[in-house]
């Protein structure tokens, strides 16, 4: 599998992950990049398939930017694969 395709798959994992722990919110998260980050860094694949560990802070500023960006406009394409095109595009990874 390319990482172009691992890596929606892996955002789509941490969403899930992350509603799970937050279900008694209903997934309510003001801070849900820094844990997105966390997981995706420390229990995903993603540093392997960008090449190398994003630092942190960056990985959590993008992933606040994607958002804002995807959110700016209607979009027929699903977050995952947006955000994904974009991480290996700005982190140096890609297929």
């Amino acid at each position: 599998m390319s990482d172009a395709a691992t890596v929606p798959d892996l955002l789509h994992e941490a969403a899930e992950t992350h509603h799970i722990v937050y279900r008694i919110v209903d997934g309510d998260d003001p801070d849900w990049a820094s844990w997105y980050a966390d997981w995706l860094l420390d229990h995903s694949e993603l540093p392997q398939l960008l090449g190398a560990a994003p630092v942190r802070s960056h990985l959590v500023c993008e992933l606040v930017s994607l958002d804002r960006e995807y959110t700016a406009e209607p979009r027929e394409e699903r977050w995952e694969d947006w955000y994904a095109e974009r991480l290996l595009e700005r982190f140096g990874g890609g297929a």
